[in-house]
């Protein structure tokens, strides 16, 4: 199925609903939430996934997992998707908090073909195989560290959320306290404790995420590294091969 609302077919006794969809570039889905859980994988473009708790980012070629029920908003960069729909049931290993996880040429081969099965596949035909075979390989999936855990304190989260939006790692942490009025240390102590990290890797972190979908692109490292407020290419890469254990080459959408 492509290009269909899944309240159309969330009813059908089926374990799995697959569906293709193609969004319009810089299109946002406002929050909302399924009753079933979600694999939502990106065949072309860039997604960012919001929760109360955090962010996560999206690259080509990778999936996230939704839990059922929880609400979500997704900014979408040039991307066609397909999503399975699972009901909870189904799944028992589901994550309880949303996970990027790899997309391996199988599962990716099998994504694709999830959603040209008819959604009344019979149960115990090739489609149900292919299908339950796609769900065996994303529980075998390796995790990915491309989330970012948001504060609570509204005042901190809206520094965040700016950050978010154009981080700079070059911006020292004093112009955060001074916005916040408080003193520095107060500021690392309270941001840990909102976070569970502290400021400096957070906003270390924040950058290659915010770098992966310009890398996937084609904008050049360089420009790129320059843009987060990083010395040189050299010292960006090496703190993206740091968190993410590969070079940004690697993320690269061709």
């Amino acid at each position: 199925m492509r290009n269909v609302p899944l309240d159309t077919v969330d009813d059908l006794d089926r374990d799995v609903v697959a569906i293709g969809t193609d969004y319009p570039p810089g299109h946002v889905l406002a929050e909302h939430r399924h009753r079933r859980a979600q694999v939502l994988y990106g065949v072309t473009g860039s997604m960012r996934v919001d929760t109360a708790d955090g962010a996560w980012t999206v690259p080509p070629h990778r999936a996230v997992l939704i839990p059922a029920g929880v609400p979500h908003a997704v900014r979408m960069d040039g991307v066609s998707t397909r999503s399975l729909y699972v009901e909870p049931r189904a799944v028992p290993w589901f994550p309880a908090r949303c996970r990027v996880v790899e997309v391996p040429p199988l599962l990716r081969e099998l994504l694709r073909e999830a959603v040209d099965v008819e959604p009344r596949y019979a149960p115990r035909g090739r489609d149900a195989a292919v299908l339950t075979l796609a769900l065996h390989e994303l529980r075998r999936a390796a995790p990915l560290p491309l989330d970012l855990p948001l504060p609570a304190d509204p005042a901190l989260r809206r520094l965040c959320t700016e950050f978010l939006a154009g981080p700079r790692i070059d911006v020292r942490p004093s112009v955060w306290a001074a916005r916040l009025h408080v003193a520095e240390r107060t500021l690392h102590r309270r941001f840990r404790a909102e976070t569970g990290l502290a400021l400096a890797p957070w906003r270390r972190r924040a950058g290659v995420l915010h770098a992966l979908p310009q890398l996937a692109a084609g904008t050049p490292v360089a420009e790129v590294a320059a843009a987060l407020g990083y010395a040189g290419p050299g010292a960006f890469t090496t703190m993206f091969h740091r968190l993410l254990g590969v070079p940004p080459s690697e993320f690269r959408g061709d």
